[in-house]
């Protein structure tokens, strides 16, 4: 296949937007055989899809094989520009829904990991009374790192997310939401565990290997792992769980979160009523965005959750 087309796209149909929206949901998947679950059709059927754009853009848009899957240079523009496209259809359509009055559209959250165990459960609230509004409206959840949350929220492939608080960036409004509050813990088989309260001084917390986020935070939380000895990180709380539970670290995990392996007898909050921090997690939306009826119905419904 020549990777360059002579003459210029001349339009794009319905048939290269279904493409596209494939080719989307590939990326996001990280190939063919990761995005037949969420197709619902099979790698070959997939491929050939892929061909065919391919061959409708004159590009060769991603490399696959035995090596793996990636994104040609190429495939990387098309796919940003894709973004851009398919937000502005469905902001399109979710404007001339609007005049209806009727939800119909779809509502893109991305979410930090691990919040559905927290108890106020204010997202799952306000999704089940969108729903209720709108029984029409897809909603898709995203679970990825904050600063994921942020840019999708900056480039518009996401409508709202839920990030810890940290320094507001440029283009982006945040809504206070709730707080949750993060111990310090140990798991089975760490010395720790086993110590009595009144072997575990900040001298002795110092020197135990621990795990730092790579997620923005506060600088005043960011002050408690700077008291550690930090030699692991993670972008995400469930990574920082996996670290802890091996027994060889000690680390910081919501208290809601840990909590069932604490009721286990797996993990042990060390000195709780010293360490600890409490985080506050907000709303995220993109300053002057378009009307959007499913982006403000579900964000009435989260206000009113309070």
């Amino acid at each position: 296949m020549s990777t360059r087309r002579n003459d210029p796209l001349a339009q794009v149909s319905d048939f290269d937007i279904r493409l596209l929206r494939i080719f989307r949901s590939v990326v996001e998947s990280g190939g063919f055989s990761a995005a037949e679950s969420a197709l619902g059709i099979g790698r070959s059927a997939i491929s050939q899809q892929m061909s065919d754009l391919e061959q409708r853009l004159g590009l060769r848009l991603c490399q696959r094989g035995r090596a793996g899957f990636s994104l040609t240079e190429e495939g990387r523009e098309v796919y940003q520009s894709s973004l851009q496209l398919l937000s502005a259809l469905e902001s399109f359509r979710t404007e001339v829904n609007g005049l209806h009055r009727h939800l119909r559209g779809e509502l893109n959250i991305g979410l930090t990991d691990n919040l559905v165990t927290l108890p106020h459960m204010r997202i799952t609230h306000a999704l089940s009374h969108l729903k209720e509004r709108g029984p029409d409206v897809l909603i898709n959840i995203r679970m990825i790192a904050p600063n994921e949350v942020e840019q999708g929220v900056l480039d518009g492939s996401l409508h709202v997310g839920v990030v810890p608080q940290a320094s507001a960036l440029s283009g982006l409004e945040y809504q206070a939401l709730y707080s949750e509050r993060s111990l310090l813990y140990c798991a089975v088989g760490h010395p720790l565990f086993y110590a009595d309260d009144a072997q575990l001084d900040d001298e002795r917390l110092a020197v135990q290997e621990a795990i730092s986020p790579t997620f923005r935070l506060p600088g005043e939380i960011q002050a408690h792992y700077q008291s550690l000895k930090c030699t692991a990180s993670a972008s995400d709380r469930e990574g920082m769980a996996f670290l802890i539970l091996t027994g060889r670290y000690i680390g910081y995990l919501p208290d809601h979160y840990a909590s069932l392996w604490v009721q286990q007898g797996r993990l042990r909050a060390l000195r709780p009523t010293a360490r600890f921090y409490d985080l506050s997690l907000v709303t995220v939306t993109r300053k002057g965005r378009r009307p959007h009826l499913v982006l403000e119905s579900f964000l009435e419904s989260l206000a009113a959750t309070r």
